[in-house]
């Protein structure tokens, strides 16, 4: 754990200082004060040595043993799920046969693609970076290996759901779906989250996720019935419990307050409703997770969206209580990361690159 303590000190400096080395940009449709580049280019550096020279934490060995025993033709990949990382092991083979480099490579590209994509559209880098390691999300990077791959490419193409370009969109979702077919999941969301926030429309997908979690036996009999023949129909037997309630709280603080402080929102950022619906999502596949911890993985898609929401809500209050909104989310992040990561879990990083 001394490493990712030291990850999140880091991260926090280089992306907290970034922002007192500014460059000015128009990307949102008004002035704003972009990091500075090469500090950021710092923070990636950090998050990508620390994902990318692990060999523990969650299927991390399984990802690794399995790139070292399989022969990756082709006849094996169109045989198996989600081609697209068949396709990314057979050519990584033939640069090399350590398993390492497949950790590199995916810890490089996720990390990249979600560090730019921050870099565009948050308020305040260092507390989106900085939740993305305390609140979980770059730990479960290093577990759903595929899956956080494929929501990656996704949240890079923000753009595109921002600014409507649906075919743009709808490309960039099937080829992620070639690493994770659950990524197809975006494609009717789109259409769900492009309106207002806080309409009749929010109200009820809240509701529906309250009465699902209420008649849950008879919703997942339905769901696994559905999906029985499917790569997820093996989840109807998966019996590890629900996510922890905790968890759902710390999803759904940044949602409330920015439903409190919707008007003001909308005025400092147009298009936020958006980002508001996709965390409202994610937080609907949150609750429902309680009941089964399985449906926790859906909301890998959604929680990305949080990172940019939380960097903006701080502005939402007085300029004399913002000093205190920030510094409390930085010691209670760090208070869910130590009760969720340590306690909790017990987790262990282990690498043979990095030790202290």
């Amino acid at each position: 754990m001394t490493v990712l303590w030291t990850l999140i000190l880091f991260v926090f400096i280089f992306s907290f200082l970034s922002r007192y080395i500014p460059a000015k940009s128009a990307a949102l449709g008004y002035t704003y004060i972009r990091p500075n580049k090469f500090m950021v280019f710092l923070v990636l550096i950090c998050l990508v040595l620390v994902s990318g020279l692990r060999n523990t934490i969650g299927d991390t060995y399984f990802y690794m043993q399995t790139y070292a025993v399989k022969d990756f033709t082709w006849e094996y990949i169109l045989e198996n799920k989600d081609p697209g990382f068949g396709v990314l092991q057979m050519y990584l083979k033939n640069i090399s046969n350590d398993p390492q480099i497949l950790i590199l490579l995916t810890a490089l590209v996720t990390n990249l693609l979600i560090v730019i994509t921050l870099y565009k559209y948050t308020k305040m880098i260092e507390i989106s970076l900085y939740v993305f390691i305390t609140s979980g999300m770059f730990i479960v990077s290093m577990n759903g290996v595929r899956q956080f791959l494929a929501a990656s490419l996704i949240f890079c193409a923000t753009k595109y759901l921002l600014n409507g370009k649906f075919k743009h969109y709808f490309f960039v979702v099937l080829f992620a779906s070639t690493f994770h077919e659950s990524a197809l999941i975006l494609i009717p969301i789109y259409f769900i989250v492009r309106r207002e926030a806080w309409t009749k429309v929010t109200f009820l997908i809240l509701t529906l996720a309250i009465f699902i979690v209420l008649g849950f036996d008879q919703f997942s009999q339905i769901l696994f019935s559905a999906i029985g023949d499917s790569q997820y129909g093996d989840y109807s037997n998966f019996g590890e419990g629900g996510a922890n309630k905790i968890r759902v709280l710390v999803e759904a603080v940044p949602i409330v307050i920015a439903f409190l402080g919707r008007h003001k929102l909308r005025e400092l950022w147009p298009k936020s409703d958006i980002i508001v619906n996709m965390s409202v999502i994610g937080l609907l596949f949150m609750i429902i997770a309680t009941q089964n911890w399985i449906f926790a993985r859906f909301n890998i898609y959604f929680s990305l969206y949080n990172l940019i929401l939380i960097s903006w809500i701080i502005y939402l209050f007085k300029e004399n209580n913002r000093k205190f909104v920030y510094y409390g989310l930085l010691v209670c992040y760090l208070m869910y990361f130590y009760y969720e990561q340590v306690i909790s879990l017990s987790l262990y990083y282990r690498s043979d690159y990095i030790n202290f």
